[in-house]
């Protein structure tokens, strides 16, 4: 049994301090220039795939960490930088995640790959879930898949709702697509599906403008007659036919096409939202340093000062959890209290309210646009709900406590 440490050791300190520098020089320089425009930042993608930093080999790197922070410390500087840009980055892993944790070894080889291209030839993903009438509650999917035997093709049709990346066509977009086998089953009647760059049938319905995270890319992705190999199938025919066997006979499972990834991203979710809180946190902090009122700094006042201590307080409370979370996940520890739900529930509790204390303290510097904590503070609310709300997360953390399915 090892030593209990919190320090990070030199190889993580080293790719934390390059993906700052990026954040630093690349991302924050033009954050406000992307928000204002809602447009991809494509040239930052490119600068990103040109140092490796988009790229299959990083993300499988951050991946291999055996203490599984790596990817955290990655996200949260990222999205230091700039959340709506951290996510155009960083939207294709929810893509390769879902191949990962539905794929056999095979799909995975081919696949992942494919999400990133190369620096001539970059690609995304984009992994489609959420729709109009199902979006935390994704048991009642209503896009079909039907298998076409005598073709060995799959056929969907649905329309998914609020993805990241979905339905761009200016590159090669790989689309992982959770859709409902046979919907009586619900959750356990469901299945993700590969839809390759191109494939006739997919396109983007409405883009969305949004409130913050301007700079990633959200739309509609409408499935019509979406016609796809029988190996595009993630895990396999057999697999997926043995599953709903099981659950027919009223055999428990705890493997959900959704949640599997879910289970997986939510931690990396709060990483990005912890960004978001630190940005502002010290910007604040260097602000009360400097602003004079009444003959001292605002920082000698009590009312600031305790405020900025709870904000680095809770900061570093959510990192912990956050932390907790991805070494479980990556050392295959069972999450028993809903411990990737906790971690990213708090995370993005406090991006909130750290924000809105960031915006207390600069008064009405706070409140303009010249200003980047308003902007911090709007985008930090989206992290109380994509990838399940808050009020999902005090579900999910609520049943595994109690071992109890409340409703």
């Amino acid at each position: 049994m090892g030593d209990f440490t919190l320090d990070l050791n030199e190889d993580q300190l080293q790719m934390q301090q390059w993906v700052h520098d990026f954040a630093a020089n690349v991302i924050r320089p033009v954050a406000a220039e992307y928000d204002e425009k809602e447009e991809t930042p494509w040239d930052v993608i490119q600068e990103a795939a040109n140092i490796g930093l988009y790229s299959w080999e990083a993300v499988s790197n951050w991946f291999a960490d055996p203490t599984g922070l790596t990817f955290a410390l990655v996200s949260e500087e990222l999205s230091w930088g700039c959340a709506g840009i951290a996510l155009s980055l960083m939207g294709t892993t929810l893509g390769v995640s879902g191949i990962v944790g539905n794929g056999t070894p095979e799909q995975i080889a081919e696949w992942v790959p494919q999400c990133f291209g190369t620096a001539d030839d970059i690609h995304l993903s984009a992994f489609a879930v959420s729709e109009p009438d199902a979006g935390s509650d994704v048991s009642n999917l209503r896009t079909r898949a039907v298998y076409d035997e005598a073709k060995d093709e799959w056929v969907i049709n649905g329309t998914k709702t609020w993805i990241t990346n979905g339905g761009i066509d200016k590159v090669p977009t790989v689309h992982v697509v959770v859709a409902s086998v046979d919907p009586e089953l619900k959750g356990r009647g469901q299945a993700s599906f590969v839809v390759p760059p191109g494939t006739p049938g997919l396109s983007m319905g409405q883009k969305f403008k949004k409130m913050g995270i301007k700079a990633s890319h959200t739309a509609e992705v409408v499935l019509d007659d979406v016609r796809v190999p029988g190996h595009c199938l993630l895990g396999g025919k057999e697999k997926l036919d043995a599953r709903m066997a099981r659950a027919r006979e009223g055999q428990s499972s705890r493997v959900q096409a959704a949640m599997s990834t879910f289970e997986a991203s939510r931690p990396l979710v709060g990483a990005q939202a912890l960004g978001i809180a630190r940005a502002a946190y010290e910007y604040s902090l260097e602000y009360a340093k400097e602003r004079k009122a009444f003959g001292r700094a605002i920082i000698e006042n009590q009312g600031i000062a305790f405020k900025l201590a709870d904000m680095k307080m809770e900061i570093d409370a959510a990192r912990l959890l956050v932390h907790r979370a991805c070494w479980m996940g990556r050392n295959g520890k069972e999450f028993r209290a809903g411990e990737g739900s906790m971690s990213k529930l708090k995370a993005g509790e406090v991006a909130v309210w750290v924000t809105e204390q960031a915006i207390q303290i600069l008064g009405g510097y706070g409140y303009v646009r010249e200003y980047p904590v308003e902007k911090w503070h709007r985008d930090s609310k989206i992290y109380t709900i994509f990838e399940g709300t808050s009020e999902i997360q005090r579900l999910v953390i609520a049943r595994a406590i109690s071992g109890i399915r409340i409703p």
